[in-house]
């Protein structure tokens, strides 16, 4: 699901975040380590190493986990692939994400980018009933898991008739990005909006490689 502000635009912040919030846990590291030479070429005085974003793996790697779910909820493998590759914008290290939701409480956790209510609302009467959104960071396999079951679920919200020129497989995709009120009104004739349209032109540019990954043995 992606999110409503430009993650790409908020990176340095993020990163000084997680700086900031190292500082009380290093500082009895800064204590004891030897006071750091200046260099003629730092202005300020001292030296700096640049903050490297953390890069994320080929969802490929979770190839066998979205056959899986996918099989369990009966859903397209294809489908749920195509989204990880599409909810790959943004770095799902997991302290990254959870010093973005600390700027910003709405954020989606987990490589699906799931938001709480969404989350919420899927694992109910399902085996992962007991699990808790906050656990998406750090358990992949439980994020595709909760995301196979979320578009099992807006497939039963789907008008009886289709009046839009989309598919059921692009809808589904509309319902997983935008909500599934968005999702019917489209299905009804409605006008996607311009992000609805760009995330949709991403899933159709990521489908050829999402259906090799999971053709993958």
């Amino acid at each position: 699901m992606r999110a409503t502000v430009n993650w790409r635009t908020r990176m340095v912040a993020i990163a000084l975040l997680v700086i900031v919030g190292c500082t009380a846990g290093c500082e009895a590291q800064r204590t004891t380590a030897p006071t750091a030479q200046p260099t003629p070429s730092d202005p300020i005085g001292g030296t700096f190493a640049p903050f490297a974003l953390p890069t994320n793996p080929d969802p490929v790697r979770y190839a066998s986990q979205v056959r899986t779910y996918a099989m369990a909820a009966g859903v397209q493998a294809v489908l749920l692939m195509a989204i990880l590759y599409n909810e790959d914008y943004k770095p799902h290290d997991p302290k990254f994400e959870r010093a973005w939701q600390q700027m910003n409480p709405d954020a989606a956790f987990g490589i699906a980018n799931m938001h709480e209510a969404a989350f919420d609302d899927t694992k109910q009467g399902r085996e992962f009933a007991n699990r808790d959104w906050h656990e998406l960071p750090d358990d992949p396999a439980l994020a595709i898991e909760a995301a196979a079951w979320y578009l099992h679920d807006l497939g039963s919200r789907l008008p009886a008739h289709n009046t839009s020129r989309y598919t059921t497989t692009d809808l589904l995709a509309i319902g997983y990005n935008a909500g599934p009120s968005t999702m019917t009104d489209i299905a009804r004739g409605g006008h996607p909006s311009d992000p609805v349209q760009s995330y949709l032109g991403t899933l159709h540019s990521n489908w050829a490689k999402a259906t090799v990954a999971v053709g993958a043995s």
